[in-house]
């Protein structure tokens, strides 16, 4: 039976986000599973690439590993080899992609509800692009009429061993010596790996939180319950740092010694100036002050994704050297090799969370300071975001072509007060910005039916308030309640 991707992201309503394939658990069968894998192995192919093997890995959602089995039946019709990474981080799969020339299939929904999933794609060079989307989109693929999927093969544990060895490498294995970390585990991929490579560069780890009930981390709208539990966590453990990360583990969350969380699009910016970057490619919604600290030779903005940010990067490391990148959510990329002290740090262009927590918590033992203090290091720019739920993406776009055309209406929807609208940029949605200064962009969700919320302003409370009078305005004119 030949089917054209196309069609079936039209019947099934799975589809591309802003990182790979999602959709509802019960709406990814396991034809429609084996469907995708098999187009893009055909599309890696393509081009006249040369593989022997497939690197297959997941998260712990409930669901990921009858999805894997599926992808895994895909590999093996395509006749190739699986090499079977487990539940890993997704940048785990993608570095040893890497290093071994071949292409990787990621089943995770990363920071979605449970109840949804979704499958990343990986070439050798790192995670596929929009033009890769597009050939997987058109790709004819031929279903079996009757077909069962396989069990998954024996565990390799190669792939996670070359990864909990990159940073005691380049970082050093005394590095943290003397720090006290503790890690909120919940039910991270990530957990055990970061107990162990934190473990191997000298800290003394606590293990906090730990369950087996999937929570959906979003590390750009943290949970109010995990907020309240970083602070009571500070209070009981006397810790230096609070690290955890999203589901696939490729976006950190990053607490201080009080417990209070970062700003995914601060720890970019501090990350990339301890890693000495000289090009810095991130989304449009992430914080100015990227801009305003005069650290980097160049900063280049996009739409928001990862793959635009590689692409970004891509474009950029050919004429440059030291480029990295990162998004608003705090995961971090490497579009170029980074070197240290004659240590070198190879490029990785997939979001990671190891290395923004790693490269902060070296900077405050370096420097002497507080991680509370690091922020301070930065101009005073911040940032709040937050979304609404079961918000329809056709309304999402409505909305903001409505606003688009009309500045006194965005003025007193967005951001009453601030000022006239001093410029518009549609880069990725609508983001203001006021005679005040203050910022407040839109931007519907890629993953889900969402419509997400950023401000940025002088002080953290000015844009907490503008981020959340702008979402209760933005409900009661949309009639939902809450």
């Amino acid at each position: 039976m030949n089917k054209l991707i196309g069609d079936l992201m039209e019947t099934s309503g799975v589809g591309f986000g802003t990182s790979g394939v999602r959709g509802l658990v019960e709406q990814m069968s396991d034809e429609l599973c084996y469907a995708y894998s098999a187009a893009f192995l055909q599309a890696v192919s393509s081009n006249g690439e040369k593989f022997g093997h497939v690197v297959l890995g997941h998260d712990l959602r409930p669901s990921s590993p009858a999805i894997a089995r599926a992808c895994a039946t895909a590999i093996t019709d395509a006749g190739l080899e699986i090499v079977y990474a487990g539940a890993l981080p997704t940048p785990a799969l993608g570095l040893y992609a890497a290093k071994t020339n071949s292409p990787a299939i990621v089943v995770t929904g990363s920071h979605i509800p449970f109840d949804r999933n979704g499958i990343k794609f990986y070439r050798a060079e790192g995670e596929i692009t929009k033009a890769d989307e597009g050939a997987i989109r058109n790709a004819v693929v031929t279903i079996p009429n009757q077909f069962e999927v396989i069990e998954l093969p024996p565990l390799s544990r190669e792939v996670g061993d070359d990864y909990t060895s990159r940073y005691p490498d380049y970082f050093g294995d005394q590095s943290l010596v003397g720090m006290r970390v503790a890690v909120y585990e919940h039910s991270s991929v990530a957990r055990d790996l970061l107990h162990t490579t934190l473990d191997s560069m000298g800290a003394e780890v606590i293990s906090l939180g730990r369950t087996d009930q999937f929570i959906p981390i979003d590390t750009e709208a943290v949970r109010p319950e995990d907020i309240e539990q970083a602070h009571l966590w500070a209070q009981e453990n006397n810790f230096d740092a609070l690290l955890s990360t999203d589901g696939d583990g490729d976006r950190p969350l990053i607490g201080d010694e009080k417990g209070k969380w970062f700003r995914g699009d601060d720890v970019g910016v501090l990350c990339a100036g301890y890693l000495q970057a000289n090009i810095v490619v991130t989304p449009v919604n992430s914080n100015t002050s990227v801009e305003k600290c005069g650290w980097f030779e160049k900063v280049v903005r996009t739409r928001i994704g990862s793959p635009y940010v590689i692409e970004g990067m891509d474009t950029s490391a050919a004429e440059y050297k030291g480029v990295v990148g990162y998004e608003a959510n705090g995961g971090f990329l490497l579009g170029s090799d980074i070197e240290r002290e004659g240590r070198t740090l190879t490029a990785l262009p997939t979001r990671d969370a190891l290395l923004p927590m790693l490269a902060l918590l070296c900077m405050a033992k370096e420097k002497g300071l507080l991680l509370s203090e690091l922020p301070t290091t930065l101009p005073s720019r911040f940032t709040a975001s937050d979304r609404i739920e079961n918000f329809p993406t056709e309304q999402s776009h409505r909305l903001i072509g409505s606003l688009q055309k009309n500045h006194d209406q965005a003025a007193a929807l967005l951001a009453p007060g601030s000022g006239t609208v001093a410029g518009v940029d549609l880069t990725d949605g609508l983001r203001v910005t006021f005679e005040s200064g203050v910022i407040v962009h839109l931007r519907p969700s890629g993953n889900a039916p969402e419509l997400r919320c950023y401000a940025e302003a002088d002080t953290p409370e000015r844009a907490n308030v503008l981020c959340q009078s702008c979402l209760s305005r933005l409900k009661v004119s949309a009639n939902i309640p809450g």
